[in-house]
């Protein structure tokens, strides 16, 4: 089928290779000609394992294209998918500007019946606007129907999650619509659930909210269980063999990032408010994440007498491995609060220090320094003090001594768990986690 991909970030670009790995004939749209050309030449734009392989393997055999000429694109594509950024508000709700633009971009190009298929997580209601909104537009005399279809991809496996999702979700509300988007997805073999609009926008935010408050619960349990003297990896393992709690979202640590549950947790708890209804439940999710975000650096301020002049390890920077996302990542608020502090920060990161420096420039900031550095041992060298943010599998394997070897003074505080705890404290190392 021949198809059109609004928007080249991680929703876009990873369904249309996707899409174009099935048999699908795909061409995907960004406004960006820079990006275009990058990714004609086979490089990604994101990071994301497994996806530069895909675009290579699916540009070379033709199924894959990529355009900044959006007329072109959507005048003769038998399905649309928009697949653009919907940002949070200052009021927690979802800004729907993309949203709006490449519609009406669609309503002026179109011209043959056509199935627009939305992607982007949007509020309840919103894919009712959107067909409304083209319709208001159309140039051309053609049908359009519209269709939810919300992505469940993680940042950092986002290919294998579209590949081999659990199911896929499709909202529509006419029988020519369910079944063109069956079609679509048919060579996937995956189940496919179906239902209407409405409640397929809420099953995303459902999902995603339901993730977050499980996440929460457990940090909330792992400070308590500091303050009573239990473990909560014990915990966990003790919860996890419950067939009704699952195993999946038990690790504690310093709170979730990234692009969906910071921003899907306050969309929904908008949306509540918006019609009249308070949603306890994701207020109190929102509320502990931001509060564990800091818990680090308030344990370690209790510690020490002032950051001014030490220098200080920080072993991560994005929100997850796999990935180079730092949206809502515990390191952006720990990290401008130790410079705020005067502290000379030395971090590492794999991936992400790139786009860290784009918001911490090498060199004086505030009070303080920040160097970057190609390794988790050039950051712990002569260090004061480290913090742990991501669990890279480079600063999993570190064992005990590299930090009593490298250190000025051992002392870490891990906000990730990583390392047990006995063996950190026989290597003479005074470690700090989350709820051990």
């Amino acid at each position: 089928m021949r198809i059109t991909v609004a928007g080249t970030g991680y929703v876009g670009l990873v369904t249309g290779v996707c899409l174009a790995e099935v048999g699908h004939d795909v061409t995907c749209v960004d406004v960006d000609e820079k990006k275009v050309k990058l990714m004609e030449s086979g490089v990604s734009p994101i990071y994301e394992e497994g996806l530069e392989e895909l675009m290579q393997k699916n540009f070379a055999a033709g199924r894959l294209h990529y355009t900044t000429d959006y007329q072109n694109a959507y005048k003769d594509s038998e399905a649309i998918f928009i697949g653009v950024g919907t940002p949070e508000m200052p009021d927690g709700s979802a800004n729907l500007s993309y949203i709006a633009t490449v519609s009406r971009q669609i309503a002026e190009s179109v011209e043959r019946d056509c199935l627009v298929v939305v992607k982007s997580t949007v509020p309840v209601g919103t894919n009712d606007k959107v067909e409304q909104f083209i319709k208001d537009f159309l140039v051309h005399d053609v049908k359009i129907e519209v269709a939810s279809n919300p992505e469940f991809l993680a940042q950092g496996s986002a290919v294998h999650d579209t590949l081999h999702a659990a199911r896929f979700i499709i909202g529509t509300e006419s029988e020519k619509a369910e079944a063109k988007l069956k079609a679509i997805y048919e060579p996937f073999h995956i189940p496919i659930v179906s239902v209407n609009r409405r409640s397929a926008e809420m099953i995303k935010y459902a999902c995603n909210d339901f993730l977050a408050l499980k996440i929460s619960y457990m940090n909330d349990i792992a400070n308590l269980c500091e303050l009573v003297g239990a473990d909560i990896q014990d915990v966990a393992k003790g919860m996890s063999y419950d067939a009704r709690i699952g195993a999946n979202f038990l690790n504690a640590g310093i709170g979730y990032g990234g692009s969906c549950f910071p921003k899907d947790t306050k969309a929904l708890k908008y949306l509540a408010q918006k019609n009249g209804y308070t949603l306890r439940t994701v207020e109190a999710a929102v509320e502990v994440n931001t509060r564990q975000k800091m818990r680090l650096f308030e344990k370690a301020s209790e510690r020490m007498i002032t950051f001014q002049g030490l220098r200080v390890a920080v072993l991560g920077l994005a929100f997850k491995p796999g990935t180079d996302d730092l949206r809502e990542a515990p390191a952006l608020d720990n990290v401008k609060c130790l410079l705020e502090q005067g502290a000379d920060v030395a971090a590492f990161d794999p991936v992400a220090e790139e786009n860290f420096k784009k918001k911490f420039p090498e060199g004086q900031v505030e009070k303080g320094t920040i160097t970057y550095v190609d390794s988790p041992e050039k950051a712990l060298k002569d260090a004061n003090i480290c913090f742990v943010f991501t669990e890279w599998q480079q600063i999993r394997q570190l064992s005990p001594s590299v930090f009593k070897e490298n250190m000025k003074t051992p002392l870490v505080y891990d906000g990730r768990n990583v390392y047990p705890v006995l063996e950190m404290k026989d290597a003479g190392v005074e470690y700090y986690s989350i709820g051990r």
